[in-house]
């Protein structure tokens, strides 16, 4: 048990000898430009201006660059052969192979103009050029791709506006205590079973304290990820790899994977991760449709007409299933060592200290349980905010905000709903800007608000019970669609044998 309190101290000792670290260390050594958040609101709105001029003396130095119209760039939009456009600036990607947030997310925006998600994950321009030069082929001629000009560019004002009321800047103590409940709840766990025995009243205490411990994690090792916490990305890698690894068994490497992917293109069909659960349900109103024309093509059908009924089953089955063995195989299969030791760390201190009170088959009870209960709460709460919204093929037309805001719900603000769903019941500012620390969506939800009226783009915010129902009535909407279809489908073949 002492190791949760040397943990403890450790991690305080760690967030302060990083902060002081990420103040001394220069932006430009930040890779990805995530050290923007920590640093003085005039230097960051300064530097954002550098930053976006910072590159276009590097097509100044390049005058020999061939001039590119849309429609050539759009020709290039395989897996194979992907230009994308960053300010008017033509960058053949093909070749990148190692790209930091991955390479799925360069086909995702291959053949389109990908400034706005670029600026929203790489604030510090400066530092990619190293390796945005050596793919920089020419500038962009025409501005016909060029869409809701306006809306962008009063998006923009209110980034920098956050910028400049430090909006991006994350509270220290915030983030202490944020970890600290995290291991209070986890060893908590551990003393209830030790302490008091099996029998059912510490087990049912233990059991809740540890889903806590994990459903909490969930949402910190989130921050990490965005790299929201600190100042200097290498620690933000570090206590991602640690949180998501240590304390709750996964691969940070798999977490970035898909997640980045649902950020950079939400809702959108095949290129959402989240959208790609066809096995098992069918989301929106256009992916019934297509699953119908398979399904009457090949004839083989699940019962999606049932899928808001089974969802209560398949819902637990998440974590305890897909999460546990997709992520070991992804850390296993890329060759993530590092996420290969830290979540192999997880599963030797619970299967050593677990089966001294409860048996080896009764800690591997315990864990499903866990996992079942820790995985509901995690579907319940993201898929409130993205399910029931509009899920439909990507439109390289959309602006970033409203991609953002056809895709994604607010749960009313309250204590709980802050602490239940880690302040992500603030979903759209957290899909506007990826990497403001959660503590601070909600101060800048008002103009978000005012941003959305000016457009007339809807702004859904809906009480917690609401949105978990509408879950229910958005799967049984899309089932029916389905069976609709494929009945509809069905029904010549039926009528040539009859």
């Amino acid at each position: 048990m002492c190791l949760f309190f040397l943990f403890s101290f450790a991690i305080i000792d760690l967030l302060r000898v990083g902060h002081h670290l990420g103040s001394a260390t220069e932006r430009s050594s930040q890779i990805m430009g995530k050290g923007s958040k920590n640093s003085e609101s005039s230097v960051l709105v300064e530097n954002q201006d550098k930053d976006r001029s910072a590159t276009r003396e590097m097509i100044e130095n390049n005058s020999n660059k061939k001039q590119y119209t849309w429609e050539e760039v759009r020709r290039h939009s395989s897996k194979t052969d992907r230009w994308l456009v960053v300010d008017k600036r033509v960058f053949d990607v093909t070749r990148w192979t190692k790209h930091p947030g991955g390479q799925v997310i360069l086909n995702h925006y291959a053949g389109q103009d990908a400034t706005e998600v670029f600026h929203a994950f790489h604030p510090d321009i400066t530092l990619v050029e190293k390796y945005l030069k050596s793919f920089y082929i020419g500038d962009v001629v025409d501005d016909t791709e060029d869409h809701d000009q306006a809306l962008k560019r009063d998006f923009e004002q209110l980034r920098q506006k956050a910028l400049s009321k430090k909006l991006f800047q994350p509270s220290r103590f915030f983030f202490i205590i944020s970890f600290l409940h995290i291991l209070v709840f986890e060893f908590a766990a551990y003393f209830v079973l030790f302490r008091f025995g099996t029998s059912w009243i510490p087990y049912l205490i233990t059991l809740l304290f540890y889903v806590i411990a994990e459903a909490q994690c969930g949402w910190l090792q989130h921050d990490f990820g965005h790299l929201s916490v600190f100042k200097k990305t290498a620690w933000n890698h570090l206590f991602h790899q640690l949180s998501i690894g240590l304390i709750k068994g996964g691969s940070a490497d798999w977490w970035n994977n898909m997640h980045f992917q649902h950020h950079a293109k939400p809702n959108v069909i095949d290129k959402d991760p989240d959208t790609r659960i066809e096995p098992l349900f069918l989301l929106g109103d256009t992916i019934p449709i297509r699953k119908a024309q398979l399904n009457a093509k090949y004839g083989k059908k699940m019962p999606y007409n049932w899928q808001h009924l089974y969802f209560f089953v398949v819902a637990p089955l998440l974590f305890p299933v897909y999460f546990q063995f997709m992520t070991i195989r992804h850390a296993v299969k890329r060759r993530r060592w590092m996420d290969v030791a830290w979540l192999s760390l997880y599963y030797i201190k619970f299967f050593t200290l677990m089966p001294l009170k409860l048996g080896f088959f009764g800690a591997i009870k315990l864990h499903c349980i866990i996992r079942s209960l820790e995985g509901t709460w995690f579907v319940v709460v993201s898929q409130s905010n993205h399910v029931v919204m509009d899920v439909a093929h990507d439109n390289s037309k959309l602006s970033w905000v409203r991609m953002q805001l056809r895709a994604t719900c607010n749960i009313a603000k309250s204590a709980f709903n802050d602490w239940f769903t880690g302040h992500l019941n603030f979903q759209i500012e957290h899909h506007l800007f990826p990497m403001m620390p959660r503590h601070n969506l909600y101060k800048i939800q008002p103009e978000v608000m005012d941003l959305c009226r000016k457009y007339n783009i809807p702004y859904v915010v809906k009480p917690m019970g609401r949105a978990f129902v509408d879950i229910l009535t958005s799967l049984e909407k899309s089932g029916r669609m389905w069976l609709e279809a494929y009945e509809e489908l069905m029904e010549p073949t039926r009528t040539k044998i009859d």
